[in-house]
């Protein structure tokens, strides 16, 4: 593990998943010691976008964005919000010079598959439609995610596709998590990785499914037409359960046609570039605000 990351692993709680309640608290503490970022060169305002049930989502505007991204949370589908994830939608925003669109999707086990990847493609279609109000154009919008917030951009890609929905240039998957039969050599042998780890995941896909079989839509991993999706940058965590279906779907999508960009960090966890003071956390941000910048000004 990279010794920068590594000296952190200590003070990392050891969060279970079996009482969501707890786990918000605990996550929303651990969002809250990230410092915020700086938006003193952008105008970040509170929408509802009126679907139904409304979705709530914070933009972040920078001055002069052209392009726009959907940014959807992690936090294993259960956890996370617009303000925990703040510190990172508003880094995104001042290191892509791109609109963020941070959505407050449902949660599960309250709201199960497919809730949230309904509010988050109810987004989509808003943020097209309000384009001009947005300050951007309307080819030049981006979905992308964090770990369960990847797996989020991942379908509603697929679903715009299935519908001929609004048109998507870019998709961004950071460490996503993909499928659900989690039968990976990463997802069977990494149990006690920092932070996220084999039952972590399991009981994240129990709370999501609610119970039923997964769908591609929900588990993208499981799709078996990847042709036509938008252009993808697909990076993973070297000791991430999520690790191998992520590079797994990042090359059926180069075999399906698609442009790919895929980054493997070498001694890296998952979340763990949420560390800012080490310098692969801030390599990894730098690029992600850079694959934006390119997807969507060039």
């Amino acid at each position: 593990m990279d010794p920068e990351l590594e000296a952190f692993v200590p003070f990392f709680p050891r969060t279970e998943l079996a009482d969501p309640v707890t786990a918000r608290k605990d996550f929303a503490r651990l969002a809250a010691a990230v410092p915020a970022p700086d938006t003193t060169d952008m105008d970040v305002e509170d929408h509802v976008v009126p679907a139904e049930p409304p979705v709530p989502i914070r933009v972040y505007r920078p001055h002069g964005a052209r392009g726009a991204v959907i940014w959807l949370h992690g936090g294993g589908f259960l956890m996370g919000d617009l303000d925990t994830e703040h510190p990172w939608a508003g880094r995104i925003a001042a290191s892509s010079g791109a609109v963020v669109i941070s959505v407050g999707y449902r949660l599960a086990p309250e709201h199960p598959y497919p809730a949230a990847l309904d509010d988050a493609y109810a987004v989509l279609e808003w943020a097209v439609g309000h384009a001009a109000a947005l300050g951007v154009e309307p080819d030049r919008i981006a979905v992308g995610g964090h770990s369960a917030g990847a797996n989020l951009a991942a379908a509603v890609t697929l679903r715009a596709r299935d519908r001929q929905g609004p048109p998507i240039r870019f998709q961004l998957l950071n460490q996503p998590g993909l499928d659900d039969r989690q039968d990976s050599w990463s997802a069977l042998n990494f149990t006690d990785t920092p932070w996220f780890y084999r039952a972590k995941a399991l009981a994240s896909w129990q709370h999501y499914l609610g119970g039923r079989p997964a769908t591609p839509y929900a588990a993208p991993a499981r799709a078996e037409d990847l042709t036509g999706l938008p252009p993808a940058y697909l990076a993973t965590a070297e000791f991430d359960p999520n690790r191998d279906e992520g590079l797994a779907y990042g090359l059926r999508l180069l075999q399906a046609g698609v442009s790919v960009e895929i980054h493997q960090w070498p001694g890296t966890f998952h979340g763990s570039q949420a560390l800012l003071s080490a310098d692969v956390s801030q390599r990894q941000n730098a690029e992600l605000g850079a694959v934006l910048r390119r997807a969507l000004t060039g």
